[in-house]
């Protein structure tokens, strides 16, 4: 068991470099990994093959899929596509269920852009939203917050659900399913307890700091799309990817033509150009440019902190701690309610160390990698565990928590109220969820 101490000694070092040198998290995974390597006693030659193997292993699954993802979501994003799409899907609920259709709207838009897009997206639709309907503001917001990081954390083609099937050893069409449904349902759940927990906790003296930075609703973009062009760039891999799942739970093989435009790349990427055609509307050619230019800017920087999680991963199967993790839960009994708890836990812990839910999410899924196997249960539910825990009590050292609280106006505590009870319910219901699943589908297809 001394090897899970030097997991445990390896991860504190990433931790510690991460918060207090203050060193960025894909060089911190690095030298986290390469300091377990050393300690698993890894000939050298074969540890810095291991790090680049896993590095590489993981970019090959997702690499492409993640790029043209997040061209796709910037713009969407850009060409006022995300706001149309956010606008029509609030205003399909009555002012009763108002929260839920703006969590809906966060839940929708979050699937192919970034936490911090959405909620800027969102919060001037949202103030006026609350208003009418007569909702206290911190409710609203918190509402965005919760739709918005289900989807970013459960949903493809975001990083953390896109790694996890090639973490994992599932199909992308899985994660896109069990994401979706159970995402949804936790939402669902969350909006309805935050919606009675946050009146009883909300003090206004103390959570809000000053006047709301928005004051309306922006105006729409006059050559926006509309709601049809704008969530067809979404709906087309989708529809691919989900195509040879779909085909291959009534036969046992794909035809060659569906396996390539069902790959989550090609998917992605005529979903990229069909994004690129829709902003035409809105945007001229330089500016579309510049906005798939900036896309790259941002999936350089999450491309290599996921690809460091690869080399943890590398590293920890060529040291044989995938054996040793197993045979630990192995010890357990077999339960896979524990196991799946222990995950959700991990998760966590790694969220409120480092803040980011990415470094948290590809970490806690390396880590537990081999658990599915040794309890007999689908990885799936695994997934939705370790995820579940990476969205839960994000804080001070998150940026989202600071984009949360500030935009609105609200103070830290107010922040605490908003963005981390918010994502934390909904985290604790993926994974009851995942506890659920795991008991009724423990393998799956």
């Amino acid at each position: 068991m001394i090897d899970l101490l030097w997991l445990a000694l390896s991860i504190a070092i990433i931790i510690l470099l991460i918060v207090q040198v203050k060193l960025h998290p894909a060089m911190s995974l690095i030298i986290g990994t390469v300091f377990l390597g050393l300690t698993l006693q890894i000939p050298l030659p074969e540890l810095a093959d291991a790090t680049a193997g896993g590095f590489g292993n993981l970019m090959a699954g997702i690499g492409l899929s993640v790029g043209f993802g997040i061209i796709l979501g910037q713009l969407l994003s850009d060409s006022g596509g995300a706001k149309v799409i956010a606008r029509t899907v609030v205003g399909l609920t009555s002012e009763r269920f108002s929260m839920y259709g703006l969590a809906a709207a966060a839940f929708l838009l979050s699937i192919p852009v970034f936490y911090d897009v959405t909620f800027v997206i969102l919060v001037p639709l949202a103030i006026p939203i609350a208003r009418e309907a007569n909702k206290p503001l911190p409710l609203a917001i918190g509402s965005v917050a919760l739709g918005a990081g289900v989807a970013h954390t459960l949903v493809p083609p975001t990083p953390n659900p896109l790694a996890a099937g090639s973490i994992m050893g599932f199909e992308t069409g899985t994660m896109m399913i069990a994401g979706s449904i159970v995402g949804f349902i936790a939402l669902i759940a969350a909006v309805y307890v935050y919606s009675w927990i946050l009146p009883k906790i909300w003090k206004p003296a103390a959570d809000i700091d000053k006047e709301v930075a928005f004051e309306s609703e922006d105006a729409e973009e006059k050559n926006a799309p509309g709601f049809f062009l704008s969530i067809l760039p979404l709906l087309v891999p989708v529809i691919l990817i989900l195509s040879g799942t779909v085909w291959l739970m009534f036969e046992d093989e794909q035809p060659a033509w569906l396996q390539f435009i069902g790959n989550q790349h090609i998917a992605l990427l005529l979903g990229a150009l069909i994004a690129y055609a829709v902003a035409a509307k809105a945007l001229n050619r330089e500016e579309r440019d510049e906005s798939a230019n900036t896309a790259v800017r941002h999936a350089g920087v999450v491309l290599l902190i996921t690809g460091a999680g690869g080399a943890l991963g590398g590293v920890i199967r060529a040291g044989g701690l995938e054996e040793t993790i197993a045979s630990s839960v192995d010890a357990m009994g077999g339960n896979y309610l524990l196991a799946l708890l222990v995950c959700y836990c991990v998760g966590a812990a790694f969220r409120v160390a480092v803040g980011s839910g990415t470094v948290a999410s590809i970490t806690t899924l390396t880590i537990m990698a081999s658990v599915a196997p040794a309890v007999g249960i689908h990885p799936v539910w695994v997934t939705m565990a370790c995820l579940g825990g990476a969205l839960t009590l994000g804080h001070i050292n998150d940026s989202g928590f600071w984009v949360t609280a500030k935009l609105p106006g609200f103070t830290l505590t107010g922040g605490l109220k908003t963005y981390t009870l918010a994502q934390s319910i909904t985290g604790f219901f993926v994974l009851i969820l995942a506890l659920v699943g795991a008991t009724i589908i423990p393998m799956g297809t």
